[in-house]
């Protein structure tokens, strides 16, 4: 459950984020998707660490969510000027470089999907898919089930597992690198396995399961009719969206029949089972309503049962337990998230009856169910938190989590006694805790203690915003750093789709903090930090408190002794490239440098192009300035596109991906083509004593939106931003080492 509750969270308010690695890759939005982990370890084709295993159910939803298309196959080849390249007086950074992208098969463990049943662990082996017995999974004793290569396809992985119930068949999801789209195969088990079928164009994006790590999204699933006949549901992708439910069964009684078609274009459509198996779940949502339908286990050939009809405004998510339904959603005052009861037979709204609440500013980040508990995981006043509750006496036990914790990562777990999940902060790699429901205490795992708990301090900070507005911020640095004003500081933003701004563990950041960096974290309006109603009062027309909660943080920051404009950077991923873009135009003055990844520039012509396929799913964020000049003109104020003009600017360094279809290309190229023409009109009326700012657009070759960190562009960051504060990168290069040693 906890993916999917996660995913149903995260999903409701955010078009991409960048969806994980330990997070990894993250919501992704207009992108970001945000984040990828798990057990088994052994392809040796991808960059996640070991640490990063069994990723937060919840917070992958968001990088399942659909979001903007753009078709790059007509754009003309981009010359790639990249104004002012950065000297080559680095070769240590190259040097280190090389070493990241020649070694990581040897000292980092990848990430790979690993699945248990019925006393065998199925798991992908260098190109194949295989399973081996439980017992001998670290051994390479094992049965090789399905040669990926038969696909053709380039460079191929398995992102999720599904076993039949019987064991008659497994299915797997494959995708590239370089491509959302994937591929289902399902494999029949036999003493010469031999794949059964194939559907193209399965969705990467709206399903999660207690089997699948977070940030490996599932969009299928088996299901068992008393005839013994296993059942294939899964949901079909065509142009980013997701509106299509099929089912399928194989063997002598093959058929693969379409199941359901969501008609308004503005939802979509993903499964999950509840996490006892009992029903399936066909969930029809926009970011601001939803509507589901529960789908017998027993019975996959009757036709659904609507559990409440979609109301406008109304967000729910259903899990099961007993012959009753847990129905985690908004609905009433105040309309933030609440979790309500009702009998399975009796589901519609009217008898739903409120089972627990949560406290104001509380934001619900995952939720999983147990035989007699209910655990919930919470973010509090930018703390986080666990609730513990009873379902037997309703009871509840809350466990305030240790301060440096900045997210969580659950596991994949059905043991009743004990639910097990990892705490981890950009600086930190996770750590393992198990809470015992029999002692009722929570254990810490045992071991070796990190350093960096006694060479770096966490402060939670406030600012106050125009408005008066109180805005969290979440500060790294180093403990014994001295005269922190001098300092560089790198500042991180979102403040879009309600997704909160991603804290997972990245190893670069905490080579930046061992090296004097502050780095802080500004959770704007238009995140979900702070719950459903943060979001509300940054999204549509109030866009621009998103703005001045940025500016007051910065501002903030240097009032407090935190760095100085002239040491003072700023990171934005997808979505967030709206808030950093907008900052660039109105108060560049803040600024030093600027690196954005994927960034959505400009909001304007996007969402007036009514040709992108997910533009009416975006109009609950943005606005419709097609329809409504109200909307236009309030984009026209923020948009960094539109607002550029003959001013300084900081430095900025962009990187781009060839295939991304989320955020359209050719947006980030205008408005770089732009932004060039301001600056070298604003140099014409400067004296011979100014600096002109370096802009570079780094369009990668292939890739996606959902795209994992490579060697290569996190050193390239790192190298723009120690160039462009002119510091000594000698230390750097040393530290960038440990980066294979995690």
């Amino acid at each position: 459950m906890q993916q999917k509750t996660k995913l149903f969270l995260q999903v409701l308010k955010y078009s991409i984020p960048h969806l994980g690695k330990c997070m990894q890759k993250q919501p992704l939005n207009h992108c970001n998707f945000a984040d990828h982990y798990y057990n088994r370890i052994k392809l040796k084709k991808y960059h996640l660490t070991k640490y990063l295993q069994n990723k937060p159910k919840i917070s992958e939803l968001a990088r399942n969510i659909p979001s903007r298309s753009f078709s790059c196959k007509d754009l003309q080849p981009v010359k790639q000027e990249n104004e002012k390249p950065l000297p080559e007086n680095m070769d240590a950074f190259e040097k280190v470089r090389a070493r990241l992208e020649t070694q990581p098969q040897e000292e980092y463990e990848i990430i790979n999907v690993e699945v248990k049943h019925g006393g065998f662990v199925y798991y992908q082996e260098g190109c194949c898919l295989v399973r081996s017995k439980d017992e001998e999974a670290d051994n390479d004793n094992y049965e090789v089930l399905f040669n990926l290569e038969e696909l053709k396809l380039d460079q191929p992985f398995i992102d999720c597992i599904r076993v039949a119930p019987d064991e008659k068949y497994v299915a797997a999801k494959i995708r590239t690198e370089d491509s959302e789209a994937s591929t289902c195969v399902v494999i029949k088990l036999s003493d010469q396995p031999v794949m059964e079928a194939s559907f193209p164009n399965v969705s990467s994006f709206e399903l999660l399961t207690a089997n699948c790590p977070e940030s490996l999204p599932k969009n299928f699933e088996w299901v068992k009719d008393e005839e013994d006949e296993d059942v294939l549901f899964y949901t079909f992708q065509r142009n980013l969206r997701c509106n299509d439910v099929y089912r399928a069964t194989f063997g002598d009684n093959k058929r693969n029949e379409r199941f359901y078609t969501e008609k308004d274009p503005s939802y979509f459509v993903f499964l999950y089972l509840t996490k006892d198996s009992r029903f399936l779940t066909m969930n029809i949502m926009n970011k601001m309503t939803s509507e589901v339908w529960l789908i017998d286990g027993l019975s996959p050939w009757d036709p659904p049962v609507l559990i409440q009809k979609r109301i406008h405004g109304v967000l729910y998510y259903v899990e099961h337990r007993d012959d009753e339904l847990y129905i985690l959603t908004n609905v009433g005052e105040p309309t933030e998230f609440k979790l309500m009861r009702t009998a399975a037979d009796t589901p519609a709204i009217m008898n739903w009856d409120l089972f627990f609440t949560m406290k104001r500013n509380t934001k619900v980040i995952d939720l999983d169910m147990f035989k007699d508990h209910c655990v919930l995981f919470l973010k509090h006043s930018n703390l986080l938190y666990v609730n513990v509750i009873g379902l037997a006496d309703d009871s509840v036990r809350s466990l305030k989590l240790p301060p440096w914790a900045c997210g969580f990562i659950m596991d994949t777990n059905s043991d009743p006694k004990n639910c097990p999940f990892q705490l981890c902060s950009p600086i930190r790699p996770p750590k393992y805790y198990t809470y015992k429901f029999a002692e009722g205490k929570l254990f810490e795992e045992t071991g070796h203690e990190d350093p960096i708990t006694k060479t770096s301090r966490v402060l939670r900070l406030e600012a106050k915003s125009k408005d008066g507005k109180l805005v969290p911020m979440t500060i790294f640095h180093k403990t014994d750093s001295e005269d922190l004003q001098k300092k560089p500081l790198l500042v991180h933003v979102y403040g879009a789709y309600g997704m909160d701004l991603k804290m997972n563990f990245r190893p670069e950041r905490r080579v930046l903090v061992d090296d004097g960096w502050i780095l802080a974290y500004c959770h704007v309006r238009g995140g979900g930090e702070l719950g459903l109603q943060w979001h509300a009062d940054g999204r549509l027309t109030k866009k621009l408190n998103g703005l001045a909660d940025l500016e007051a943080c910065i501002k903030t920051l240097h009032g407090q002794g935190f760095s100085q404009p002239s040491l003072t950077t700023l990171t934005a991923f997808s979505a967030g490239g709206v808030l950093a873009g907008a900052l660039c135009n109105s108060n560049p003055q803040l600024l030093r440098a600027v690196t954005l990844e994927a960034p959505f520039l400009d909001v304007l012509n996007t969402m007036m192009d009514t040709t992108l396929p997910l533009t009416l799913e975006e109009l609950e964020e943005w606005g419709n300035p097609s329809s409504d000049e109200k909307y236009k003109n309030y984009i026209k104020r923020y948009c960094p596109y539109q607002n550029i003009k003959p001013q300084h600017y900081p430095s900025i360094h962009i990187t781009a991906y060839e295939n991304d279809e989320r955020v359209p290309l050719k947006g980030i190229v205008s408005y770089t083509e732009k932004l060039k023409e301001a600056i070298m009109e604003h140099t014409k009326g400067t004296g011979e004593g100014y600096q002109a700012p370096n802009i570079i657009l780094d369009i990668q070759p292939g890739g996606n939106h959902v795209i994992e960190d490579s060697h290569k562009k996190i050193t390239a960051q790192i190298k723009f931003l120690y160039e462009e504060l002119g510091l000594d990168s000698t230390s750097v290069f040393e530290d960038l080492k440990k980066y294979l040693k995690f």
